[in-house]
């Protein structure tokens, strides 16, 4: 059962997804949940199928008191790194938090201070916390959601499916075809690059 709060403070839970994808961007999630929120599907969306996470997604963005969406693109993850691009995602998403809140529930264990807003670091806060599960939902369907759009621009890489993650199939286009614009150029795309000295 995922807890509703964390401290007796206005929350706004955080998190991302498609950090650990070859193609596409990295996208975080902000949400502020009302204090008499409760769902019992809701959960890490790794631990939903897909009916359930766009069933949620609709909850989430009618009943929520407010929401964010962050993108950051491939081209600017390899411009900064992925781990800034996640944090520059998440801040993305909070600035579109418009209603006061005085705690920031980021999952994971790093993040990169925002504003003077207060953040608590939660490991697997997704599996924990009901405001951090509805951000991995919102972002996790807002990134599948690109990640097939641009899929019907390069079809050859079954992106509809893998979403952009190190499949064997996805490797197997990028061996075949090469990278293209939505591919993460700083990433190993092949598993056996040839090093360049």
């Amino acid at each position: 059962m995922l807890h509703l709060k964390f401290s007796d403070k206005i929350e706004v839970g955080c998190d991302e997804a498609g950090r650990g994808c070859l193609a596409g961007p990295v996208i975080a999630a902000a949400v502020l949940l009302p204090d008499n929120f409760s769902n019992l599907i809701l959960n890490d969306s790794k631990k939903l199928n897909k009916e359930e996470r766009e069933e949620l997604e609709i909850i989430i963005k009618k009943e929520s008191i407010s929401y964010g969406i962050g993108i950051v693109t491939a081209k600017e993850i390899d411009e900064i790194n992925i781990l800034k691009a996640t944090f520059l995602a998440m801040h993305r998403a909070i600035d579109e938090i418009k209603t006061e809140y005085q705690l920031l529930l980021i999952d994971g264990n790093r993040f990169n201070q925002y504003k003077n807003i207060t953040h608590e670091c939660i490991i697997k806060g997704d599996g924990k916390f009901l405001s951090i599960a509805a951000a991995s939902v919102l972002a996790k369907t807002e990134r599948d959601r690109i990640m097939k759009n641009i899929s019907k621009e390069f079809p050859q890489y079954a992106w509809e499916r893998n979403k952009g993650y190190p499949t064997k199939q996805h490797r197997e286009a990028i061996r075949k075809y090469g990278a293209n614009k939505y591919h993460r150029k700083s990433f190993q795309l092949l598993p056996n690059q040839l090093k360049l000295f």
